[in-house]
């Protein structure tokens, strides 16, 4: 997988895509970008990105809908547990698809609308192994009514994310530049936020499952455990 500056060494992408036309031109967007992104073509076989040459690639740019009308989540889930890092790069605009990509683990949906201006950044971003929000996700999750979902902020959400892989909040405290206190006060809020959908989260273990569950984090992450800056 990427090392952390992922800016600083050649990312790896494997994309799994069976219309050469977006092919070559995420191909091209990749190997102009600054610095360029080392592109694998996959085309629409799946196991060239398991055993062929994109086996190792730090990135999985995925077409979810390799079969004509049936978007393929449960390859998704396959990827995602094996702890691949993968961005949805599809035709679908609707939320619900959105969000269930990332529920699944997806580090980034994106519609095959948006261009280089957003599908580099967020290869990027899966290569370090962080979430990016494309305008198409933002409006998904904003639109997003699910009555279980807590609503935390970007910040509630940066503090957790930070804690999960962490060994203590003193080091999350560090890194964000805030209090142990402040880190204390976020996390609180959070509980409470999870606690008023039903779904009460008292321990880390609890809220480290609420999280998973609601796409804040994915296990890739959590076995990547920090112990110190």
């Amino acid at each position: 997988m990427a090392a952390d500056s992922a800016a600083d060494e050649l990312i790896t992408a494997v994309i799994v895509d069976d219309h050469v036309a977006i092919t070559a031109g995420v191909r091209s967007w990749c190997s102009e970008a600054v610095p360029p992104i080392d592109l694998i073509d996959a085309g629409d076989r799946l196991a060239d990105v398991w055993t062929g040459p994109g086996a190792a690639a730090d990135v999985v740019i995925f077409d979810l809908e390799l079969v004509p009308r049936r978007p393929d989540f449960g390859e998704l889930r396959r990827l995602v547990d094996y702890g691949r890092r993968v961005v949805v790069y599809s035709q679908h605009i609707d939320d619900a698809t959105a969000i269930k990509c990332v529920d699944l683990g997806a580090l980034a949906y994106l519609t095959k609308r948006e261009g280089p201006e957003h599908l580099v950044p967020a290869i990027r971003a899966a290569a370090r192994g962080e979430p990016y929000t494309a305008p198409s996700l933002s409006g998904a999750l904003v639109a997003d009514d699910d009555p279980g979902r807590p609503r935390l902020s970007q910040r509630e959400t940066e503090v957790l994310r930070a804690w999960f892989v962490s060994s203590s909040k003193e080091l999350v405290a560090a890194k964000l530049n805030i209090t142990a206190k402040t880190v204390d006060t976020y996390i609180a809020r959070v509980r409470v936020k999870y606690a008023n959908v039903g779904r009460a989260a008292r321990s880390k273990s609890e809220l480290v499952g609420r999280a998973l569950d609601d796409g804040l984090i994915t296990l890739a992450e959590l076995n990547q455990k920090v112990t110190s800056l």
